[in-house]
């Protein structure tokens, strides 16, 4: 099929593809990508131009892994007449975090799809659990554009800013701008330096001010376990250092036998070796 300019829609053969360049595959978006080629295909085609019998990709590169990955005989294409030709990625224009979460919210909201299906083609397991539907209310619009621009974590936005208020979670951006840190350390610092009249939800016990004592409770539970293991080791050892003596007597006094002893060396060598040895180890000597 003719796009104009010369340019053509074709399926191509997957193995006449040769990428241009090549790159390593982030891991969610590669993850993401591939659960939704799964799920409904391939719906952005590759660009690519013709050298010869093979085609040079241009565009698409995570797209044609993933193909490859899962097999496919066949890609659907858009077949530019030279390299000079493309101008895709002019046209880019990739969604910011929150309008991707808004987008699947109204979906679910105006029952559009079912959630299992949008979590199927996005590669998002418990999808209303990440969406959180009240949490952009919660947090000031510079978190959310910090969060858009990937400077603040999810976890962070999600877990700590909820419990100041939204003049404070302000003040915290301006700081981390100021010096250029967006860490989850430094945001955790500052959020922890909140004067008392900007704190939320003080009360929940999983708030940041009470995390430092629910650890400590951990820690000690953790070395009351390792404080009994250890306890019961000693005494197991105790036990076997007893019982290696008593074996040690019992054999001593097995080669102090003269009969026994030419028995021995006669038809078992390689024990009376090693008897020695458990002897000598006991007294504190070298064997000969």
């Amino acid at each position: 099929m003719d796009k104009g300019d010369g340019i053509k829609g074709e399926d191509v053969p997957l193995e006449r593809i040769i990428p241009l360049h090549t790159r390593a595959a982030p891991t969610r978006g590669y993850r993401k990508l591939k659960s939704s080629i799964q799920a409904v295909g391939l719906i952005e085609p590759l660009c690519v131009y013709p050298e010869g019998d093979k085609f040079i990709l241009l565009d698409g590169y995570l797209r044609y892994r993933v193909c490859q990955e899962l097999d496919l005989d066949t890609v659907p294409c858009l077949i530019l007449p030279t390299k000079e030709a493309y101008t895709c990625n002019r046209m880019v224009n990739h969604i910011s975090p929150v309008q991707e979460n808004r987008m699947i919210s109204q979906s679910l909201t105006q029952g559009r799809l079912e959630e299992e299906t949008i979590s199927t083609a996005l590669g998002v397991a418990r999808i209303r659990v990440r969406l959180q539907d009240n949490l952009l209310k919660r947090l000031h619009p510079s978190v959310v554009q910090a969060f858009d621009q990937k400077k603040l974590s999810f976890r962070i936005c999600a877990d700590d800013m909820v419990f100041v208020k939204p003049e404070y979670q302000s003040t915290i951006v301006k700081e981390m701008e100021k010096n250029g840190d967006f860490s989850s350390a430094h945001a955790r610092a500052l959020i922890l330096r909140a004067p008392e009249h900007l704190r939320l939800d003080q009360g929940r016990r999983a708030n940041p001010w009470n995390r430092g004592s629910r650890q400590r409770e951990g820690l000690a539970t953790k070395l009351e376990e390792t404080s009994r293991r250890h306890d019961f080791w000693v005494e197991q050892y105790r036990q076997f250092v007893t019982d290696l003596l008593a074996l040690c007597v019992y054999v001593r006094q097995l080669m102090e036998n003269k009969r026994v002893a030419a028995f021995m060396k006669a038809h078992y060598p390689e024990q009376v070796l090693r008897f020695q040895e458990i002897i000598f180890d006991t007294e504190g000597k070298k064997a000969p």
